[in-house]
Order: C-alpha cells, then sequence, then structure tokens
C-alpha cells in the first residue's frame, strides 16, 4: 500500500507541478549525446543525487 500511495503522490506531482523535478537530467555530469540518428541520455549526477537522498531516507526510517 505504501508503495501504490509513492507511485499515487509522484504521478500527481509530475501531473500538477512538474517544475518540482525539473532538475532531473540537467545537472552538470549528466550525459547527453544527440546524433541525427539516435539519442542517448545518461543521468549519472541526477542519479547519484536520487541515491543518496533516498538512502539517507531509508536509513532514518529503519534504523534500530
Amino acid at each position: 500500500m505504501i508503495l501504490g500511495a509513492l507511485i499515487l503522490i509522484t504521478g500527481i506531482v509530475i501531473s500538477y507541478a512538474p517544475w518540482l523535478i525539473n532538475w532531473f537530467g540537467k545537472l552538470p555530469g549528466d550525459i547527453h549525446i544527440k546524433n541525427e540518428n539516435s539519442t542517448v541520455f545518461i543521468p549519472i549526477t541526477s542519479m547519484i543525487i536520487i541515491s543518496l537522498v533516498l538512502s539517507i531516507l531509508l536509513n532514518l526510517l529503519f534504523r534500530k
């Protein structure tokens, strides 16, 4: 149920407040390669930040 609620909240944020996640993929270190036939997008820095935030939150929530 918690996972469903998180997915619902994420969907609402993306629909009604897209400026809250506008930073994703536009940070220094995110790789965006565009050719005439293909596009490659690798959000390295954005994923590191998300990983750090989730790690801190989960450690705070599940600490014994």
